[in-house]
């Protein structure tokens, strides 16, 4: 009978153009019947880390390196705008439980953040790991995109843990992706994508507002007596 007893691990960073490594030496120390002895074991192993990159970086981890694009958003923002070629497996999938305590939270969301930043009422995909497997293999280089960058880490989290070795993600996500920077498919730039509700509205009526403002400060500024012509024929109260 031979029994592991104690194991030490040491841990290192390798770094590469893209990606940083983690490199783990563990020692097990074999030990026999009676408490013998029988030598010791090593085992080098080196497990990759997930890489964060900028727009004009993930672009070259496409064109140079040939990482395959996967959209974690959920499909509201995945059909406003989207990566041309990209994969869709969302992170997050619409809630339409019925469970009293999920339709409370869902109707109090609706109110207030759906109504407002047009943000659907969602839950964790229990199915995401398992989609990308079917469509990746382990070895498979993905770039990992989301709008802000949140969902897109932690979706690498996942599939780090699932056993993916080739895992980027685009940091702060397609929020900070210039007009053209990618070729891209929907009504809408990229960047944009995440806007929605009455948020966006009220950016409209403000932009409307404060042209008609510019507009009538200059009107009195380059022409002060028509000004105070059409202020005189205005009724009083």
């Amino acid at each position: 009978m031979i029994m592991n007893m104690g194991v030490k691990r040491i841990k290192g960073v390798i770094f590469s153009n893209f990606r940083a490594s983690r490199l783990m030496l563990e020692t097990r120390t074999m030990v026999g019947a009676g408490g013998k002895s029988l030598g010791r074991r090593r085992n080098l192993q080196i497990k990759a880390e997930v890489d964060f990159v900028n727009a004009e970086e993930a672009k070259k981890l496409i064109a140079v390196e040939g990482y395959a694009i996967v959209d974690v958003r959920d499909r509201f923002q995945y059909s406003r705008a989207h990566i041309k070629s990209c994969y869709h497996v969302p992170l997050f999938i619409e809630n339409q439980d019925n469970d009293l305590g999920t339709v409370i939270k869902r109707t109090m969301h609706n109110n207030f953040a759906g109504l407002f930043f047009g943000l659907p009422f969602t839950k964790l995909n229990p199915e995401f790991v398992q989609s990308v497997k079917s469509q990746f293999s382990p070895e498979s280089k993905l770039l990992l995109v989301c709008q802000e960058g949140l969902r897109s880490a932690a979706a690498a989290k996942q599939l780090e843990e699932a056993g993916f070795a080739n895992i980027a993600c685009l940091t702060s996500g397609l929020q900070t992706a210039k007009p053209g920077m990618f070729d891209s498919v929907g009504s809408i730039e990229l960047q944009d994508a995440g806007k929605a509700g009455l948020v966006t509205i009220q950016g409209k009526i403000s932009a409307v507002l404060g042209t008609v403002l510019i507009c009538a400060f200059l009107f009195i500024t380059f022409f002060p007596e028509q000004a105070e012509k059409l202020l005189q024929m205005a009724p009083s109260g």
